[in-house]
């Protein structure tokens, strides 16, 4: 399917951090209440055309903070050669190297040193993420932190109001392509704007839970599942009005979910269609 355009209208909501009051909260509803979910192994084509099989895990994951590095390095110490196809080769030389002067991990046959390829018993995909599913522990605690918020951004901006008061703003929205700097451009294929990934049983602030706490805390992800709760019916009346809401639901529902439904309701129609004949 094609990817939909970077630069597509977004319902946006702000409120207070109930945790802090010099903080407030910018969420792009239109984002979080898509129906993306990741479909690695399930259709995902990798950012790279020539690496299908390694999905967004290519280049290597960079550490935010010191503290990024050492959830990372406590995992490694608990993985086995059976859940990790590069561990002889991680103890050897190590799992990490330096990029522009900050710690990433090491990139070895053209991806990320914990992605088992295709074809290892334990099966393809992040080592520590299915370490985290066998010891029944989030994945998100135990990944790099660049690699369990993609695709929700999460940025920060200082507010200056008239009054010479200020706010530290903290957006949450979508990791499309331009949050890989310049040579997101590039990149063969990527999912959150595309169609193909738009196909999940439930909206992101649903199945991303765990993900949004960590990055917002709970009461401030609790005050943003209302809002979204609401955005979500104010959609539902848009698509049972007439013409004029009808041309306002892209505001309110990501284009890519949109046009996975549309999708969706084509495949059920030629279905039909052949029943029929």
């Amino acid at each position: 399917m094609v990817e939909t355009a970077l630069e597509t209208p977004r319902t946006w909501v702000e409120f207070d951090n109930p945790d802090d009051p010099d903080e407030r909260f910018r969420c792009d509803l239109t984002w979080l209440t898509s129906s993306w979910t990741c479909i690695f192994g399930a259709g995902c084509q990798g950012i790279y055309a020539d690496a299908p099989d390694v999905g967004c895990c290519t280049l290597g994951a960079h550490f935010s903070d010191k503290d990024d590095l050492k959830n990372v390095k406590a995992v490694v110490r608990e993985l086995g050669p059976d859940e990790w196809q590069y561990y002889d080769e991680g103890h050897a030389d190590g799992w990490r190297e330096k990029e522009d002067g900050d710690w990433k991990t090491r990139v070895v046959d053209g991806a990320c040193i914990f992605h088992n390829r295709p074809g290892f018993p334990a099966g393809a995909g992040c080592a520590l993420h299915q370490h985290a599913v066998l010891t029944g522990v989030a994945p998100h605690t135990v990944k790099p932190d660049v690699c369990w918020q993609l695709p929700i951004r999460r940025t920060y901006r200082t507010v200056e109001q008239p009054d010479d008061t200020s706010y530290l703003e903290i957006s949450i929205g979508e990791y499309d392509r331009r949050g890989w700097g310049p040579g997101g451009h590039d990149l063969d294929w990527y999912c959150s704007g595309n169609p193909e990934a738009h196909v999940g049983s439930s909206p992101v602030y649903v199945s991303n839970e765990g993900e949004l706490r960590h990055l917002m805390g709970d009461s401030a992800y609790d005050e943003l599942a209302i809002r979204c709760e609401g955005h979500l019916l104010q959609a539902t009346a848009l698509r049972e009005a007439g013409p004029g809401g009808r041309k306002l639901l892209p505001l309110f529902v990501h284009p890519a979910t949109l046009l996975a439904e549309q999708a969706a309701d084509q495949a059920i129609e030629r279905s039909s269609v052949r029943k029929r004949t």
